[in-house]
């Protein structure tokens, strides 16, 4: 079953190898963890429902304590500590379109507030209930899970916008294709939801970002239904698909997906190098992608984070062994690890694995094979799993993320990473903090940065302790031409910090883009624009 404080199937536990914790103790001190909230207790104080009666509608406590929260910090926080407030009203499950249209009908009649809900990974306060007069009802689309339509000829595939990734993939597989979308949120996250937060996958160096597969769908609003043709490309006028993507929820509800799909590959394998430094290895993976080499992802890490994880792997004594030969091939203490997958016909991976290696050998890599890319590649989805086994030694782990050109890394990587490690200093606590390159492309690169400190001595400081930091982080990214989400999306943490990048005439745009579609305001208020507290101050 699925925990209802944390991450995914709460029988499957990520453990911290011994090795790891001595890691942690040594960077940023030894951990106490803090006191768990039941269940039980959390119901308890779930307010009577302000809504009507209505067939649609669930307004028991436990489903409405389980649809309050995200997976955001401050989300996890409330949930732990039993602190939530305020609650949904009441969860529907609609299984059509017209069940939709039917919710879309009573909040019109009742003044309610909808807010959509695919898997429940938001990690930016997307379906948060802010504090307000009006009844909220969250709408969980996990109903509308399945394969619609498949058009062989075009490689278009129709699925209703609560189905999760394994679904997608699943379904698909059966017909001999796939849709090659795959972020880490894989194994809860929707294809609704990612379209909603302009999702990016591990492999989109091959598949594309969501943006490239959305071909089309519908989508229900209080205006009416909203259908968008698949059209391969047209000049006529604005893109209806591009006012959808990103729109969390802002616009009326995603009902049905066409996506473009690819035919299963024939061979895909992961390969991992290792480069002397960050100039070095920056600079290969630059070149990689400048050279249009036909790799299906790249991920490259930095110093940091290339120790933290091999602290993190367990067996001290094969790491020890890897260290020595590597040390011996010139990458030691500075070494960073570049991740790199190949996808497609054998010749094809064959051909784009040799030119890869050709360009990261002339900066000094040292080429491992595929043993520890298949390490990565089975366990790519269950890293989320490690914020339950951190919690529970007494640790907190968050990250950020943001995208800038390629001449502006360091400097934003260098802001960012500085302002994270000294942050809590006036506390006299330590950060551990580390970063890898997630998304590569021509123009620049995405930034993923991780760190972790350990929490304070009540739920109250820890929360202060991430608000100082996720604040004038945030604030450093945008000033520094940096986006506030490169794959998260906006929810209501992000929001403050959106006009730097959009200007105060985008803002207008976007803003009246949402009037027209939702005027009275009651499709998810607060996420992406307005005036909204942000979602960790109602936590």
């Amino acid at each position: 079953m699925r925990r209802w404080n944390g991450w995914g199937d709460d029988s499957f536990h990520l453990d911290l190898p011994p090795a790891g914790r001595e890691f942690l103790v040594e960077r940023v001190g030894p951990g106490e963890p803090l006191p768990d909230a039941s269940l039980e207790a959390v119901c308890a104080k779930v307010p009577q429902s302000r809504i009507e009666p209505d067939q649609l509608i669930d307004t028991s406590a436990e489903t409405r304590v389980r649809h309050a929260r995200g997976q955001s910090l401050p989300d996890w926080l409330a949930m732990r500590s039993g602190r939530i407030d305020p609650f949904p009203d009441g969860v529907a499950t609609p299984v059509n379109a017209q069940e939709i249209r039917d919710l879309l009908a009573y909040a019109n009649r009742h003044g309610v507030v909808l807010i959509p809900y695919g898997g429940g990974t938001s990690v930016a306060g997307h379906i948060n209930p802010a504090q307000g007069d009006n009844p909220v009802i969250t709408v969980d689309m996990g109903a509308m899970n399945r394969l619609l339509d498949l058009d062989r000829e075009s490689q278009i595939a129709t699925f209703g916008a609560g189905t999760p990734g394994p679904l997608v993939e699943s379904q698909l597989r059966a017909h001999g294709y796939t849709l090659g979308h795959f972020p880490q949120s894989f194994e809860l996250s929707t294809l609704g939801g990612w379209v909603a937060s302009r999702s990016s996958g591990q492999q989109s160096l091959r598949y594309g970002r969501i943006e490239q597969m959305f071909a089309g769908g519908r989508v229900e609003t209080f205006q009416g239904s909203l259908e968008i043709p698949t059209i391969p490309a047209s000049s006529a006028g604005p893109d209806i698909r591009e006012m959808v993507l990103g729109s969390e929820g802002r616009l009326g509800f995603i009902t049905d997906v066409k996506v473009r799909i690819t035919p299963l590959p024939d061979h895909e394998s992961f390969h991992v190098l290792f480069l002397p430094s960050w100039d070095k290895a920056r600079t290969a993976a630059r070149g990689l992608v400048q050279g249009k080499i036909q790799l299906s992802m790249l991920r490259l890490s930095n110093a940091v984070e290339t120790e933290t994880q091999l602290a993190l792997a367990g067996h001290p004594g094969l790491i020890a062994m890897l260290e020595r030969y590597l040390g011996i091939r010139g990458a030691g203490s500075d070494k960073c690890m570049m991740t790199l997958g190949v996808t497609g016909s054998r010749g094809q991976c064959r051909s784009a694995l040799k030119l890869a290696r050709k360009v990261c050998a002339a900066h000094g890599a040292v080429y491992t094979g595929t043993h520890l890319g298949a390490k990565w590649a089975e366990k790519r989805f269950t890293m989320p799993y490690l914020r339950e086994a951190l919690w529970h030694l007494g640790y907190v782990v968050d990250t950020l993320e943001t995208a800038t050109d390629w001449d502006n890394v360091d400097n934003l990587l260098g802001l960012v990473e500085g302002n994270l490690r000294q942050g809590l200093g006036s506390d006299d606590e330590k950060v551990h903090v580390f970063t890898h390159l997630s998304h590569l492309y021509p123009q620049g690169c995405s930034l993923y940065t991780t760190y972790v400190f350990r929490a304070g001595p009540d739920y109250e400081t820890t929360l202060e302790r991430w608000r100082r930091l996720k604040h004038s982080t945030s604030e450093l990214i945008v000033n520094n031409r940096g986006t506030i989400s490169h794959q998260h999306g906006v929810g209501k943490d992000h929001a403050p910090y959106l006009q730097v990048e959009k200007g105060a005439l985008g803002m207008l745009a976007i803003r009246s883009l949402c009037d027209v579609f939702d005027p009275e305001g009651r499709l998810n208020p607060g996420t992406l624009i307005g005036h909204a507290t942000q979602s960790q101050d109602n936590s």
